[in-house]
């Protein structure tokens, strides 16, 4: 975007255009008693501010350095030359300090890539350290800047923060039991591949998901960028790491709060791209807002369109969901405790339709853990995550040392040539086929599932035992009735 400044003749007058909201046409008044806090003069005459491009609405604070500068070349109090070859963002206090301004970072990572020199708040240098460079200034007050344009000071570059994870991840270890859970989520962490889990309150559902980035590997410098950029133009403030990120929106969330709306920000799906999205008592959502993740699944991308602005944000999450298997969640209990009727369990597991059901790769049912086995000091340690994480690496560089990209995101094309089976195995799937009803997707994704299969065990052919645990994972009549 750019901003242009004219001072012309006339009664005082200060006019801005180009779409701007609420936030950026208050911007004259902070901007006029930051430049007479600061020392300068606020012209008298007619002041017309245009924001380019013009069919763009403008939201934010960001703009209201450029502005000031703008006036202060347009008047002569600075050099228009000095203004060439810079960008300026920041929001100004009615004292001339510049405050710290959300949704900086993809600005900065576009403006990196030109000659430009960039100059923004002292406030921002965490965003700041995403491209620092030494045309990436810092600036603490607005007489600070004009002090760096007429050559009195300069201006300290923005420099890299070093990365420190405080928090370690939960292990998967502290999990006791659930080992058919476990392993899908180690299938899940090789593949790239969904999972929804059914079992009773307290059965571990939660715990498990939350586990699931520890088994993922840490994003590379591009991926974190790429993360980082999404979470400053939702409005937060961007994390400094390596790690995934986890997003577990409450089943209250609306469809925009899921997919992005509003002035256009990303949603939930967008925050979890390149890690876990993660769906608790999936079907207490709002049906329109579970429908809505049937496209991004395929796709990974999510497309937003309003009545004169669209855009897309990028969503390769993997999706973890959980849901009781009735409403009061104790179907099948030893113990009888399930009152719920049959017609109650069918319009519960209902509401959640087929065509979703099918993009989520695995079904895995749990049942609760005796309490006797969690008070029991004799159990076997389990396996760390460390463990599992490694074979899940070992698992996804065959991947993209085979194909470029992981199972999951194997077209139908791509299935057919990299997915072979032999003819114990062909057999095999045709009968899952046949008692289970799979459709054509299922069928592609009992492929996918048995090549991570055999990529964990470091074959290289599909075996009859990998397509077997693959269609125990597909087994969809656990789901529907």
């Amino acid at each position: 975007m750019r901003v242009e400044v004219h001072l012309g003749p006339g009664l005082p007058a200060f006019f801005m255009v180009g779409l701007p909201e609420a936030v950026v046409r208050e911007s004259k008044e902070r901007v006029r008693s930051a430049l007479m806090n600061s020392g300068f003069e606020f012209p008298a005459g007619r002041i017309t501010v245009n924001l380019s491009p013009a069919d763009l609405p403008k939201e934010g604070g960001r703009f209201d350095l450029p502005i000031a500068m703008g006036i202060l070349a347009a008047s002569g109090q600075l050099r228009p030359e000095t203004l060439r070859q810079r960008e300026f963002y920041g929001e100004l206090a009615l004292s001339g300090e510049l405050r710290e301004t959300p949704k900086l970072l993809p600005a900065l990572v576009a403006g990196a890539r030109t000659c430009c020199e960039l100059i923004l708040p002292a406030a921002n240098a965490l965003e700041a350290s995403w491209v620092a460079g030494p045309k990436v200034k810092l600036a603490q007050h607005l007489s600070q800047v004009c002090d760096a344009l007429q050559g009195r000071t300069a201006l300290p570059a923005a420099g890299s923060f070093a990365h420190v994870e405080k928090n370690p991840l939960p292990d998967l270890a502290e999990v006791r039991g659930q080992f058919s859970a476990k392993r899908a989520l180690e299938i899940a962490a090789a593949g790239g591949h969904g999972l929804l889990m059914i079992g009773p309150p307290g059965a571990g559902k939660t715990l498990l998901a939350q586990r699931l980035p520890g088994l993922l590997p840490p994003l590379d410098q591009h991926e974190a960028l790429e993360v980082a950029r999404l979470e400053s133009a939702a409005g937060r403030r961007p994390c400094l790491g390596s790690r995934r990120p986890f997003r577990s929106p409450q089943h209250t969330a609306s469809v925009a709060a899921l997919i992005g709306g509003g002035s256009l920000r990303p949603g939930e799906l967008s925050l979890a791209h390149l890690g876990v999205l993660f769906l608790d008592e999936l079907p207490e959502f709002a049906h329109n807002a579970l429908e809505a993740l049937r496209e991004p699944l395929e796709s990974g991308v999510v497309h937003l369109s309003r009545a004169k602005r669209s855009c897309e944000f990028p969503a390769k999450f993997q999706l973890v969901a959980a849901m009781n298997p009735c409403p009061c969640g104790f179907a099948g209990d030893p113990r009888g405790r399930c009152r719920c009727t049959e017609e109650q369990v069918t319009r519960y597991r209902n509401r959640i339709s087929g065509p979703l059901i099918d993009r989520i790769d695995m079904h895995v049912e749990l049942t609760a853990v005796p309490v006797e086995h969690l008070l029991s000091d004799a159990a076997q340690p389990a396996e760390n995550s460390a463990a599992i994480a490694a074979r899940a690496a070992r698992a996804r560089h065959a991947q993209i040392s085979r194909q470029g990209k992981l199972n999951s995101r194997l077209n139908p094309t791509e299935v057919t040539d990299i997915c072979r089976l032999d003819r114990d195995s062909r057999a095999l799937v045709h009968t899952a086929i046949a008692r289970l009803g799979l459709s054509a997707r299922a069928y592609h994704r009992v492929l996918k599932l048995a090549r991570t299969c055999a990529d964990l065990a470091a074959e290289s052919q599909i075996r009859r035992d990998d397509v077997s645990e693959a269609v125990k994972l597909r087994a969809l009549d656990r789901v529907t009735c």
